[in-house]
């Protein structure tokens, strides 16, 4: 019996060929679709994720502004302080009057040409009239009997620097922030005031000394909220409360410092504050960048990065309906599809039984953190770790056991990574390493040994081993690099100490000094 062959322009043929090409197109149509999702997927995450990183850093150097601004208002307030304390002991012991006035007016006027930041020095008697001043003219005028200052000492018994809420002055209309000490006699009853005016402009200049955005902001409270002063300098806002803003009302109650993204309510801009109490005195100093101007760069990069993610996914999604009308491109969809692959394997940076980060990943990690560390000086620990007598396990338990072993150590080390800077890494093998930014050789040899603790305490079965269980042995290295130092030499050192570790009995940890001499550290198992 024969069968005779269907000629290509056959019903038939066109039929069975529609019916085999029905599901690649709509496999196609869904692989496009799926693509598509992924690459937004991806465009949102890696924004996500330098959105995070912007801010991370304007967190980093809006605390450390706010550090140097509370420090110079510390000691601006405690230079007056101290004049304040000296004079008030002197009136106590040698009281005030009319002979005694010329020769403090001119002690006064030495204190003040002294410290550029103060306004004057004022002396009033109990009823708040002027007594004497650092200025050579003694002003006319109903006296300070009203004042807050004058009233709060009037009231208080306490010899503490009391900082007032902003005044003008009235000796010459200058914006003033008052600090005052109660004078008492030799018996401790009340004689008067002494007051020191710091000049607000004082503050104003150092403020501008900053390099801040447009929008950014830096201000000097009280802790009651009262604003004394602040940069951009705006007069009516001197002396309003702060008291319902957030930092006021709900984060210097859980903190004495911190960083929080804030809406202000001077000015409703939204900015990243980062805020620090005194401890010496109830002060609070904020300053502040401007959310759009953080992130105005990552703006600039969304744009450009959606962009160039629209123009992918209309080019795939073309590319795809060229697809399904001519299947002969298939050969070449698979060698796209076959790129894209080894581009993915050449981003990844994690390692797939372990879940740790690779080498690859360990390499840029260990090189952005050596040459930060070289700008800072600041040190960096290594830990090399090998598992003792792995080959021995493999060959008495198997492969597949082994990678058991693997991913059991890989979470033991992981387990020990306690700061979102530490960096686990599957270095190759048996072999793993962590990373530790900021961290001395004390503080990564505390960490290797809660690693080999943490090995022991899973209990791993190893009949070849002298324990009898898996254990691990750790090589420890950290310094503070410079710029003459090299990362290779740095792996080289940790792996120095790990060989050191296992020539010397295993299951430990060893530090390699800086003469190469291995100094072991050995724990009771």
């Amino acid at each position: 019996m024969s069968f005779l062959p269907i000629s290509p322009d056959d019903p038939r043929h066109a039929n069975g060929t529609a019916l085999k090409r029905l599901p690649l197109r709509k496999a196609a149509v869904l692989f496009i679709a799926v693509v598509c999702v992924c690459l937004c997927g991806l465009l949102y995450l890696q924004l996500e994720q330098s959105r995070r990183h912007d801010l991370a850093v304007a967190e980093v150097a809006s605390a450390n502004l706010t550090r140097a601004v509370a420090q110079q208002a510390e000691d601006t307030f405690m230079k007056a302080d101290l004049v304040l304390t000296s004079l008030a002991d002197w009136l106590q012991m040698d009281g005030f009057g009319l002979a005694q006035n010329p020769q403090l007016q001119k002690m006064f006027a030495r204190r003040v040409q002294a410290l550029s930041q103060l306004h004057g020095i004022f002396l009033f008697d109990r009823n708040g009239q002027w007594v004497v001043t650092s200025f050579e003219d003694l002003p006319r005028g109903p006296g300070v009997a009203d004042r807050e200052y004058f009233l709060f000492h009037q009231q208080n018994v306490s010899s503490v620097a009391h900082i007032g809420p902003p005044i003008r002055s009235r000796t010459n209309g200058e914006w003033i922030i008052p600090v005052s000490k109660r004078v008492n006699d030799k018996q401790g009853n009340f004689q008067g005031v002494l007051l020191a005016g710091i000049k607000m402009a004082y503050f104003d200049q150092f403020f501008k000394s900053f390099s801040i955005d447009e929008e950014g902001s830096i201000a000097l409270a009280l802790t009651d909220g009262t604003l004394l002063a602040r940069r951009p300098f705006v007069e009516a806002q001197i002396g309003l409360s702060l008291a319902k803003g957030e930092i006021f009302s709900k984060y210097l109650a859980g903190a004495m410092s911190g960083t929080a993204m804030i809406t202000s309510v001077l000015d409703g801009s939204v900015r990243l504050h980062g805020f620090r109490q005194l401890d010496a005195y109830p002060l609070v100093v904020t300053a502040a960048s401007s959310r759009d101007s953080i992130l105005k760069g990552w703006y600039d990069t969304a744009l450009q990065s959606s962009l160039i993610v629209a123009l992918v996914v209309l080019g795939v999604g073309l590319f795809g309906w060229v697809f399904v009308r001519q299947v002969r491109v298939g050969e070449r969809v698979e060698r796209d599809l076959r790129n894209a692959k080894e581009a993915l394997k050449l981003i990844a940076t994690h390692d797939s039984l372990t879940g740790l980060a690779n080498r690859r990943l360990f390499e840029q990690a260990l090189a952005i953190e050596f040459s930060r560390d070289v700008r800072q000086s600041r040190s960096l620990g290594l830990i090399m770790l090998d598992i003792d007598y792995f080959k021995r396990y493999n060959d008495a338990y198997g492969h597949v056991a082994g990678d058991h072993c693997l991913a059991e150590v890989a979470n033991a080390v992981k387990s020990c990574c306690h700061r979102p800077v530490d960096l686990a890494v599957r270095y190759g093998g048996e072999e793993f390493a962590v990373l530790l930014p900021d961290t001395d050789i004390h503080g990564t040899l505390v960490v290797a040994e809660q690693i080999r603790r943490s090995v022991m305490a899973r209990n791993i079965n190893h009949s070849d081993a002298p324990s009898g269980f898996v254990t691990v042995s750790l090589g420890c290295h950290a310094f503070v690099p410079t710029r003459l130092d090299s990362t290779e030499v740095f792996i080289e050192r940790a792996d120095a100490a790990l060989y050191q570790a296992k020539h010397s009995g295993r299951n430990r940890s060893a530090v390699l000094s800086m003469e190469g001499v291995g100094e072991l550290m050995r724990y009771d198992r």
